[in-house]
């Protein structure tokens, strides 16, 4: 079943907006900045079953900044994963709906939240796919300060070595970390240079603009040998004119009449 992303997008941020605010969590700003990149993978792109999440020709979703799960419980939410009961016992004690995301919440493939893994179980898990001649693709989404870790980098020279091509990674370019901007801590650029020089098929997208991030993942573009990176240029607290690239947006979370507000600004 497809979802219109544009829609789909509106519901989970402003899901995730009152998430933040009934359960005091932070990473309100990194979820916002990721949402429209999820709308569209959910929407318009995956291979997915809500009725069987493990189903085995789905494709696989690796979210590596789970530290911003509130973007990705909430679009589960909004297509059919589990409904709003059970979303609203994020964060409480002995639910699975913890404060980085968890795989026994369905839909979800791994635990993430220590920085510099996923995509390395992303390597693994196609080049199983493409040894098993499987139909199906496997997704990364990393956040800009997470390239800091050392991990990555060895999974970024894996994956062209290996021809995987059946697998995305798409970093999540919002410019700020946390504790400071990503030019400041540890600057990245010129990062789409330093991924073509690694051997990856590399675009540079609007990551909020739904018709570039579409076009960008359509699989007729897809390399005969190289994996693709998406550097998709975010706004940290998208949306929300007094979160956006804002530092303090990455630990706080808006009391009410700051809720009201954003979700006044959310249409």
């Amino acid at each position: 079943m497809r979802h219109d992303s544009n829609l789909l997008a509106l519901e989970a941020k402003r899901t995730l907006l009152k998430l933040s605010h009934e359960n005091n969590a932070s990473h309100v700003g990194g979820a916002l900045s990721i949402a429209d990149v999820l709308a569209v993978l959910y929407g318009e792109v995956l291979k997915y079953d809500i009725r069987d999440p493990k189903w085995a020709g789905r494709d696989r979703l690796f979210y590596s900044k789970g530290h911003a799960c509130m973007a990705l419980y909430s679009v589960l939410k909004e297509v059919g994963f589990y409904g709003d009961a059970d979303l609203q016992t994020f964060t409480k004690n002995g639910s699975y709906f913890t404060s980085h995301v968890n795989h026994h919440v369905a839909g979800i493939e791994l635990s993430t939240g220590s920085l510099g893994h996923a995509l390395n179980v992303a390597c693994g898990v196609a080049l199983a796919g493409k040894r098993k001649k499987a139909d199906w693709h496997a997704y990364t989404i990393v956040s800009d300060g997470e390239l800091n870790e050392g991990s990555n980098w060895e999974a970024i020279l894996f994956a062209p070595h290996h021809r995987l091509n059946n697998m995305t990674l798409i970093v999540d370019y919002n410019k700020i970390q946390s504790f400071g901007t990503v030019k400041e801590v540890l600057d990245l650029d010129p990062l789409v240079d330093k991924f073509v020089a690694f051997g990856w098929d590399a675009v540079e997208i609007d990551g909020h603009d739904h018709a570039a991030i579409l076009a960008a993942l359509d699989d007729k573009k897809i390399h005969p040998t190289k994996p693709r990176v998406i550097i998709a240029h975010t706004i940290k607290g998208k949306g929300v004119d007094f979160m956006e690239q804002q530092l303090a947006w990455h630990y706080k979370s808006p009391n009410k009449e700051q809720l009201e507000s954003a979700l006044g600004q959310i249409k």
